[in-house]
């Protein structure tokens, strides 16, 4: 009997230490406070948006066996690619490109519909981020800085700072003011772009009095001058370039040379604006660049607060040299490999100072580049079509039909502007003036399709994926009277090459998120640059911003983030 009760009373007491077991913190799921703390969402310190200027998505697969283990290569193995990313607007130049990063929004949206455009008002040429009101700071004395003051509706970093009572830090860095300031949206900390008269890193009195002290010991300290004389020579041995064009291809054209290795010297052996316009074109440039956004993480203590800090980048050397050389030469390859061991460098301060795991970044480019005309006429491809045989045209057309005058004023971004005075003082009809024009257009060589400001306003458009986009990049107040579009191949202007039409060399360009809360693949479902916005804001539990036009990219989130 006495041995039946002590096994009852064990029973018991095993029972009761069961139930005692999962009424506590741990019986009911909670783990070790070091697995706890394991386990949880990490919170995102700071995201990182990366444009590269004039970044092809083909570039990525092209010399994707000669990158290195830490940038491009760590993006595309460990990040959420999305291969068929393609802007949804015309045209693709670089202000609009920068304006929809962070906007999430077109330039029917935001306003953006070029680097410049002609202003109707003022009867002259402005460019994107303009702005007369506000003066330089740290560039030449008396000069006019600039602005987001064009720029409509918020981005990212603007939603950021509303959400928590301007908290979080955003800031915005690159070599072009358009893409320092254009991303970083109409709230800042700070945008910061590079002077080439002076050689350092200015910005502007809308954002504050003066430059912070760390930017002018920035500029002491590390000059860009220090790179006057350094040669620019291949990194990888010369079967490497095999993939690309003969390095003294007759099509390239720059002032600095067509062959390997480059002299930094503006070709005058003197430290001035010539040397700074050369230094722009090389990888030392993105190298001088990605310095400063360490000094900025550094200096304004990125990442280091309780709220999520941006800090937005744009690489814009490769744009500059890319327009000289064009997309299959030996500089844009070695320019490219170069970048990716600098976004490597990057990477791994970031992971030291912040934690990769801390971090969201996002990298795209603000538009692609066609072939060099030339060259793809020899394959049978396109060519160039003159600016001026469009506006002769236009001219010869109106002059015959309504009598001779001044009918156009400005001809830019592929849009042509009207002379609003002739057509009130001729009593002609606007529409048929643009109708008459516009049939003048498509019978230029090399011309694919021209749309009227009047088709436009009644969204009397034929149903086509050019005209969708076309319409995406129209805002009536700065567009012009007719937008002309190209075909495939054929380049409007006199540049050794470049971008703006809605053609897939133009518009196809990365979309790669890696870091906290995503979900790593490859995924081949359309999206667009337009996507970015939208996503990052769900990452970060905010409003999205006010114009956005893209989708989230749900597929690639794991949804355990902790804001």
């Amino acid at each position: 009997m006495l041995i039946h009760r002590l096994r009852r009373s064990r029973i018991l007491i095993a029972y009761l230490l069961l139930v005692l077991l999962a009424l506590s913190p741990a019986g009911c799921g909670a783990k070790h406070p070091n697995e706890s703390a394991t386990a949880q969402p990490r919170k995102v310190r700071l995201v990182v948006g990366i444009v590269i200027d004039q970044f092809r998505y083909d570039y990525l697969t092209r010399f994707e066996d000669l990158f290195g283990e830490g940038g491009f290569r760590r993006l595309l193995h460990d990040g959420a690619v999305f291969t068929n990313a393609n802007y949804i607007h015309t045209p693709t130049f670089t202000a609009c490109g920068h304006a929809t990063f962070m906007s999430g929004g077109t330039p029917a949206l935001n306003g953006i519909v070029g680097n410049e455009w002609y202003d109707r008002e003022s009867k002259q040429k402005v460019t994107s981020v303009s702005d007369s009101s506000v003066q330089l700071l740290g560039g030449k004395e008396g000069g006019t800085g600039a602005s987001p003051i064009k720029m409509l509706g918020s981005t990212v970093g603007d939603q950021l700072r509303f959400s928590n009572a301007d908290q979080s830090k955003v800031i915005g860095i690159s070599l072009k003011d358009r893409s320092a300031i254009l991303p970083a949206g109409k709230h800042p900390n700070g945008a910061y772009w590079f002077d080439k008269t002076t050689g350092t890193f200015v910005s502007s009195t809308y954002y504050f009095n003066d430059l912070p002290a760390w930017v002018k010991k920035f500029n002491q300290e590390h000059p860009a001058s220090k790179y006057f004389g350094a040669k620019w020579e291949k990194l990888l041995p010369e079967a490497a370039y095999q993939r690309s064009q003969p390095d003294n291809s007759s099509y390239e054209w720059s002032d600095f040379g067509k062959t390997f290795p480059y002299t930094v010297n503006g070709g005058v052996d003197k430290l001035g604006a010539r040397f700074y316009e050369q230094f722009e074109t090389t990888p030392f440039a993105n190298e001088y660049t990605a310095a400063f956004a360490k000094a900025a993480i550094e200096n304004e203590k990125l990442g280091q607060g309780e709220q999520t800090d941006l800090l937005t980048v744009s690489f814009s050397a490769n744009d500059l040299l890319g327009h000289n050389y064009g997309p299959y030469s030996h500089e844009v390859e070695d320019m490219t490999l170069r970048t990716d061991r600098i976004l490597a460098d990057f990477f791994s301060y970031l992971d030291q100072r912040i934690g990769l795991a801390n971090t969201i970044i996002v990298l795209t480019a603000d538009h692609g580049v066609g072939p060099i005309p030339e060259y793809a006429r020899d394959l049978k491809f396109g060519g160039r079509v003159p600016s001026k045989a469009i506006t002769e045209a236009i001219q010869q057309a109106l002059d015959k039909q309504f009598g001779p005058d001044k009918w156009i004023t400005s001809f830019v971004n592929n849009n042509v502007y009207f002379d609003d005075e002739t057509i009130a003082r001729r009593k002609t009809d606007r529409a048929e003036v643009e109708r008459v024009a516009s049939s003048a257009v498509l019978k230029v060589p090399g011309m694919g399709a021209c749309f009227t400001k009047s088709q436009l306003l009644s969204g009397q458009l034929p149903i086509h994926p050019i005209a969708r986009s076309v319409a995406n990049g129209f805002f009536a107040p700065r567009s012009g009277d007719l937008i002309v579009v190209s075909q495939p191949f054929f380049l409007i202007g006199n540049d050794t090459t470049s971008h703006g039409t809605p053609h897939s060399y133009d518009t196809h360009v990365p979309v790669i998120f890696y870091g906290a809360g995503i979900t790593p693949g490859s995924y081949l479902a359309p999206s667009s640059p337009a996507d970015i916005a939208p996503t990052l804001a769900a990452l970060l539990k905010i409003e999205p911003p006010s114009s956005y036009t893209g989708r989230i990219l749900s597929e690639a989130l794991t949804a355990k983030l902790q804001q």
